[in-house]
């Protein structure tokens, strides 16, 4: 039994007088410690997806499976991080990890709150901004602060919507590489919402390219860890991956249009 048992999900929704069907049959399955990215254009169902393994959307068919046990709303065993930080701004780096680590329902004394809460920021690269509040700190470095608070949940899987979408390209590859090594080393199922083919490829142990609605094909990411951008865009495995990406989604306005060819 794997970690996550997705069968023959669908989900649909009332838009005034329409229904709208947002997924499909859906199928997957997610092994433990393992990294899968939901990959697609915007509005193909990536985010109603991880919406619906937060336990927020409920009124789906077919079967959700976690632990083996079914799905029925939020839970202790899963983490969120959002592309917006949701910080608690009259907190401290240091305090907006410890509202984590109350949420966990371990029983720590406050030391130990604090000892716990400053490994978790030292982690991520904050040694030494325990004390700053989200205000003094860069969007990269707030960022940093919310997946330290998701780490320290203690949670065995961690969602992430698109999370660097909004922070600068030499900030994003530290944090890729941040979250790549999360399933490995803190043995944390992950998944990880993007629509960036290259953060895909470094991040994820499988891509599940998604079409409107639906799965379109899921594919393997053989390179070994650590994965460093600049050492394996040049890489025979990095460039089939992407081609082979690319044109699943030639192949799709292909085949919406009727043509055999399409140039883009």
């Amino acid at each position: 039994m794997s970690k996550i048992d997705i069968d023959n999900l669908s989900f649909s929704y009332s838009d005034r007088r329409n229904k709208v069907e947002a997924l499909i049959d859906i199928n997957l399955h997610v092994e433990e410690g393992e990294c899968i990215c939901l990959l697609g254009p915007s509005g193909c169902g990536k985010s109603t997806l991880l919406s619906i393994l937060m336990g927020i959307n409920r009124d789906f068919s077919g079967s959700i499976l976690m632990d083996g046990k079914q799905l029925d709303g939020p839970g202790r065993n899963r983490a969120v991080v959002f592309q917006h930080y949701s910080l608690f701004p009259w907190l401290t780096a240091r305090k907006n990890v410890i509202f984590g680590i109350k949420q966990s329902g371990k029983k720590y004394t406050k030391q130990e709150s604090i000892k716990k809460a400053d490994e978790y920021l030292a982690q991520v690269g904050l040694r030494g901004s325990e004390n700053k509040y989200p205000s003094q700190l860069s969007g990269g470095m707030q960022q940093r602060v919310a997946i330290a608070r998701a780490l320290a949940l203690e949670a065995d899987i961690l969602l992430m919507d698109e999370p660097f979408g909004a922070i600068d390209p030499k900030l994003r590859a530290e944090l890729q590489e941040l979250v790549s090594g999360l399933s490995k080393g803190h043995n944390k199922t992950v998944i990880f919402v993007t629509h960036d083919m290259d953060e895909a490829i470094l991040i994820a142990d499988r891509i599940v390219v998604m079409e409107p609605k639906r799965i379109r094909d899921i594919v393997d990411v053989n390179i070994k860890r650590p994965r460093k951008k600049d050492a394996i865009v040049r890489t025979d495995e990095y460039q089939y991956l992407s081609r082979k990406i690319i044109s699943l989604f030639y192949d799709r306005v292909a085949d919406e249009i009727g043509n055999e060819e399409v140039v883009i």
